[in-house]
């Protein structure tokens, strides 16, 4: 059965494509996370623990919040490390840095992440996808969030 939801074919598609991107990011910014919050040591151990575990959490969800609305613009989501790799923007890190060094690279994924966003509101307020940009406005609120609140460790 077509598609008919006041959106265009070829909107839907491109919107799909910056949806990706920021999917792409989600899960890369996930999976740095989630291995600093494996890997964490140092006297602020316990906090960002803590921290960093929340975040993951929270990136997981929004993950499959994303990936569900790429499907409901009937474009297929990216779902394998060789694409994420292609199309996310956040620098994959395969070591273990200090803690100071893990937070500052998170700051710029969620940066990062935030751009992205605004690209992916920007093609949907073009083609009067609503769903999306209320989505999304909501994703780009928490990377600019959780960036300052990252960011105020560094002080």
């Amino acid at each position: 059965m077509a598609i008919s939801i006041g959106i265009a074919k070829k909107d839907r598609e491109q919107i799909g494509q910056q949806l990706s991107k920021l999917l792409a990011d989600t899960y890369s910014l996930y999976l740095k996370t989630h291995s600093f919050h494996w890997n964490i040591t140092g006297p602020q151990f316990n906090s960002l623990h803590a921290m960093f575990e929340t975040q993951y959490n929270e990136l997981w969800l929004a993950a499959d919040e994303i990936a569900e609305r790429i499907r409901t613009l009937d474009v297929f989501a990216p779902g394998s490390y060789s694409q994420f790799g292609k199309l996310t923007s956040i620098k994959e890190e395969a070591g273990v840095p200090e803690w100071k060094d893990m937070v500052g690279q998170l700051v710029e994924g969620h940066e990062i992440a935030a751009h992205t966003a605004r690209g992916v509101i920007k093609a949907a307020d073009a083609a009067g996808d609503e769903g999306t940009a209320d989505i999304v406005t909501g994703r780009l609120k928490e990377h600019e969030k959780t960036a300052w609140m990252l960011r105020s460790l560094l002080k």
